[in-house]
């Protein structure tokens, strides 16, 4: 026998038994999962498997919760994927370990991707003895009730006698570090090591191509129009209703999230961004760091991290054909913008936009994009409501969920038509009162079937 002691042999030797384990580890565990199903007892039930469940706003909560049920799957356990929402009595209460990845929006409130859920059992008792579990909560810290859906879960399911697999993890802002935490405990629970890659699209290098302000002389707070481009001139693909998420230099671990209010024939990525301030002139926390940067300290021309995402739960998707209704406020405005663009595109014309904010005079955004797709029949119609207008006029202060039960019959009939309905804008004050205005003249039930259908979506914040 000979025995080499030449390093370079010696590596390539270890890298072949490397890439022979890599090749054949998947292939044991399918024999060993068909082997232990063929030497199961006729009749006997299959092992059971685990349930991953989520809850999400802006797609963030789902993903993670598909890469959970991915590297759950290597490790050869059976899994089941769901919205939390589609999870039944039976199932909870039969149910040996479910995994919950939540999020949290507004303040400490339930996506809608779990409104049914919140309604159907967290407004009372569920006994759960046989449950074990795991939750992953997503929320911002610089909003007060932080994570505060997720912690709410939690309690409900000890409550209910559910016993926790892991302490639940809570991810700010979807930090690096929770992300990791979540994922360590996954491969303890799993009994491996294998995982799947979980790290999304590297940011790229933008350039702030203009940036004008749209409402001088109002007096809400500026809001400003940006437009940044690809410095390698090569521009990615997006759908009306997904996402940017930009890194300040004052939040390099913290990226924000925009919604894009144009569609890829524009050329450029468009926002709309509120500047954030306090009252001595310098930006807020959380949203205003990114916001006084994009609007004010970053000069044109200036490179900036951003990179994509998409926003399933905003998106047209399955609704591309129906008509809409589109309904915002404020910076609301760029998440609906980029749905009329494309429809505006595609040549669908059955579209109805209702927009409110302060001054007709100052806060009309892209105002004249809607009259112009009034004029060419693209726009069939067109509801403003001026808040600060009719109080100076000396009438009931009108918001843009005011808007709506004058609107009842004909909103009745876009509904029975097919219609779906999206939301976009801030979550105190229009989200909430657009919704209660949609319950009052559809129905509650008729609206979470709308939920359920994927014809009533939101973003809000």
């Amino acid at each position: 026998m000979i025995v080499t002691l030449d390093t370079t042999r010696l590596a390539l030797a270890a890298a072949c038994l490397v890439s022979y384990g890599l090749v054949c580890t998947p292939l044991w565990r399918h024999w060993r999962n068909n082997k232990a199903q063929a030497q199961r007892p006729a009749g006997q039930a299959a092992e059971p498997g685990w349930i991953v469940a989520h809850a999400s706003q802006t797609g963030n909560a789902e993903q993670l919760a598909a890469q959970t049920a991915d590297t759950l799957r290597l490790a050869g356990i059976p899994v089941r994927l769901c919205t939390l929402s589609a999870l039944s009595q039976d199932e909870l209460q039969q149910a040996e370990r479910i995994l919950f990845v939540v999020s949290t929006y507004g303040e400490g409130d339930a996506p809608d991707a779990a409104a049914a859920f919140v309604g159907r059992f967290m407004t009372g008792a569920l006994p759960l003895p046989r449950l074990h579990y795991g939750v992953l909560a997503l929320g911002d810290s610089s909003y007060s009730h932080y994570c505060g859906f997720g912690r709410a879960l939690d309690t409900w399911l000890q409550e209910q006698g559910a016993q926790p697999l892991v302490p639940h993890i809570e991810a700010d802002c979807l930090a690096d570090s929770a992300i990791g935490a979540w994922r360590h405990a996954l491969s303890h629970l799993a009994g491996t090591t294998d995982a799947p890659d979980w790290s999304g699209p590297a940011f790229g290098a933008w350039r702030l191509a203009e940036r004008r302000c749209l409402n001088e002389g109002s007096s809400g707070a500026p809001i400003y129009h940006i437009e940044l481009e690809p410095l390698d001139g090569v521009l990615p693909e997006w759908q009306s209703g997904d996402l940017v998420q930009v890194v300040a230099p004052a939040e390099p671990d913290k990226p924000r999230e925009y919604s894009i209010a144009s569609i890829p024939s524009d050329g450029r990525v468009h926002l709309l961004v509120r500047l954030h301030l306090h009252g001595d002139g310098k930006p807020e926390g959380g949203m205003g760091v990114a916001s006084g940067w994009l609007c004010r300290e970053a000069p044109l021309g200036a490179s900036l991290p951003m990179r994509l995402r998409q926003h399933s739960r905003f998106r047209l998707d399955g609704n591309a054909q129906r008509p809409l209704i589109l309904i915002g406020n404020g910076s609301g405005i760029a998440g609906l913008r980029g749905h009329l663009r494309a429809r505006a595109q595609a040549g669908q014309g059955r579209n109805w936009l209702l927009f409110g904010e302060r001054h007709a005079q100052h806060d009309y955004h892209y105002g004249d994009e809607w009259e112009a797709l009034r004029a060419a029949g693209q726009l069939q119609q067109l509801d403003v409501a001026w808040s600060r207008d009719s109080a100076v006029q000396g009438s009931a202060i009108r918001y843009v969920q005011d808007l709506l039960p004058p609107k009842a019959s004909v909103l009745r009939q876009w509904v029975a038509q097919g219609a779906a309905i999206y939301v976009c804008g801030s979550l105190q004050g229009m989200a909430a009162g657009v919704d209660r205005a949609l319950g009052d003249i559809l129905g509650r039930n008729e609206l979470d079937a709308l939920v359920a259908e994927n014809r009533y979506r939101r973003d809000v914040y």
